[in-house]
């Protein structure tokens, strides 16, 4: 997927709510923990202040697992990748009440800031935790676990870092196992599915689902 090759966009922009207070965390706390989108790799150093383990997280939502994961790994960098307003304003607030501080956010498109801003070799690991599943069958173009985004976050990776998405519609859980299985640089860490790891809370939602009897499948591959 080199520069300037065009792609089908995982995300819409709706127009969603944002509450007074989100939007006040983006007006004041932006500068101190976004970094804006630029075609030049990231000085990873520079941004976070430390040379650290990076981790990226694709689609963070509301960042309650974000924060949970960064308090509970003080030893990582942690890069959030998010495009909507009301999740980034979120996560800022989480920041500012007392939350961890080794979280950086860029709020761009996901393909677009590995492309450009991530280097190769690079990182540790990357998240993608409950990705929007577009359930029709005539929108799954626009998920975003497809082989060439899968084959440009593999090569973004160190040997050794891993690649962990999780999902609760099982058609996306066998398209993710499909083509993570097929990238050449990839090794799956289980026979199939992965249990939950501990360091991937399991959030209000997904607990209600399991109660209902739904089901959530975690994948995790690693760079060969």
């Amino acid at each position: 997927m080199p520069s300037g090759v065009g792609h089908i966009r995982s995300f819409v922009h709706r127009r969603a709510h944002i509450t007074p207070s989100q939007k006040e965390a983006l007006d004041r706390l932006m500068p101190l923990w976004s970094i804006p989108y630029r075609k030049t790799p990231l000085n990873v150093e520079k941004a976070f202040g430390r040379n650290a383990p990076l981790i990226l997280e694709i689609g963070f939502g509301m960042g309650e697992t974000t924060q949970k994961i960064a308090d509970a790994r003080p030893d990582d960098n942690f890069l959030g990748i998010e495009v909507f307003n009301a999740g980034v304003g979120a996560l800022l607030k989480r920041i500012d009440e007392g939350g961890p501080t080794n979280i950086r956010i860029i709020q761009h498109d996901a393909v677009e800031v590995v492309r450009d801003m991530i280097a190769p070799d690079s990182l540790a690991g990357v998240h993608i935790y409950f990705p929007d599943p577009w359930p029709k069958n005539r929108h799954h173009k626009r998920r975003l676990v497809q082989p060439p985004f899968v084959a440009l976050l593999a090569s973004r990776l160190a040997p050794g870092g891993y690649i962990h998405c999780a999902t609760d519609w099982e058609n996306y859980a066998e398209q993710m196992l499909e083509v993570l299985s097929a990238e050449p640089l990839l090794a799956n860490t289980a026979s199939g599915y992965a249990q939950r790891p501990e360091f991937r809370p399991q959030t209000k939602f997904e607990t209600r689902g399991l109660r209902l009897g739904h089901g959530v499948w975690d994948l995790i591959f690693r760079r060969r």
